[in-house]
């Protein structure tokens, strides 16, 4: 039992080193992907503590202190998203003001290996979105997704033999839209204009790279923040989706929400993990969606596994 009691205490102190140290202000891959798994971590130590409970050694309590110390930091972290946190975007409720418009909007990382096409493609017929975002398409994705994309009057498509390609595809009127790539050549992030009601709603998608080897994450937090401050028309309403490969609570989408001035679902209600798809009970939250402006809720959710690594976002949002 000392054995098993060495043990916990050991794995208490390298966790709490870990967490320590993901508080940092560094671009470090390994540093920021520590920021992403808070949440998972936070299930691992309260396993951890309750088996130190009930093991007999001279560091017992010691050990619990750990413990307990690592899920209170994480906990503080993720604590605006959560139940007991106040809400940031209300739910629209009743009938909707003269003009107004409801659109559906579906975000989509399909994941480029992933040859699972006919259950992507049935998912987002059974949805059947007015605005539709899709990730990691090559043109094999485009080629198999063509007969779905056909329904949707404006498809702009833009694959890429890797893992950042896009396609938006929308019915509702356009504008205009852009396919820039404001950091990376190749992560591109999507700037559309479309008119759902009286008012015009700008509609940004992205998808920067992930923190890993040889990736640090300073091109990413730019491409993050970027996107959210530099959009082409300056309209008060916005909406931005897409697998920011970076979670809510991150200092960077922290920064990205407060300087865009975004308002975040999640907040209050959850952190809705998306990834990954099969265990998302003890996953996180990569793809996001916010609003700005006079825009409003109907209904936020992530949808059931679709085959592909990420869960889908949906969302139904009212323009006034």
């Amino acid at each position: 039992m000392k054995v098993v009691g060495y043990i916990l205490l050991g794995l208490a102190a390298a966790i709490l080193i870990a967490l320590l140290v993901s508080l940092s202000n560094t671009d470090a891959w390994f540093v920021r992907t520590l920021d992403l798994v808070r949440e998972p971590v936070s299930y691992l130590a309260a396993v951890l503590l309750l088996a130190a409970l009930f093991v007999k050694f001279r560091w017992r309590w010691l050990t619990v202190a750990l413990l307990g110390l690592v899920i209170a930091i994480n906990i503080w972290r993720i604590w605006p998203y959560t139940f007991l946190a106040g809400t940031q975007v209300s739910y629209a409720e009743g009938p909707q003001a003269p003009g107004a418009r409801c659109f559906s909007i579906m975000s989509v990382n399909v994941k480029v290996k992933n040859d699972g096409y006919a259950q992507v493609a049935e998912q987002i017929r059974q949805i059947d979105p007015d605005v539709l975002f899709l990730m990691e398409t090559d043109q094999a994705w485009i080629d198999q997704l063509e007969p779905l994309l056909a329904d949707y009057p404006h498809v702009d498509r833009h694959p890429q033999p890797h893992a950042f390609g896009l396609v938006f595809a929308t019915r509702l009127p356009v504008r205009k839209t852009n396919i820039v790539e404001n950091t990376h050549r190749d992560t591109p992030t999507l700037y559309a204009t479309v008119q759902p009601g009286t008012q015009p709603v700008e509609i940004i998608g992205l998808h920067p790279k992930p923190p890993l080897p040889t990736w640090n994450t300073q091109m990413r937090d730019e491409n993050i923040v970027n996107a959210g401050t530099q959009t082409p028309d300056r309209l008060p309403n916005a909406v931005v989706v897409g697998d920011f490969n970076d979670v809510p609570w991150s200092r960077t989408t922290t920064k990205f929400r407060g300087t865009g001035q975004w308002r975040d679902p999640r907040i209050g209600r959850g952190t809705y993990p998306t990834f990954p798809a099969v265990f998302v009970a003890a996953g996180w939250p990569l793809d996001q969606l916010m609003l700005k402006g006079d825009l409003e809720l109907q209904e936020f959710e992530v949808l059931p596994n679709n085959g592909s690594d990420h869960r889908a976002l949906y969302a139904r949002i009212c323009a006034p």
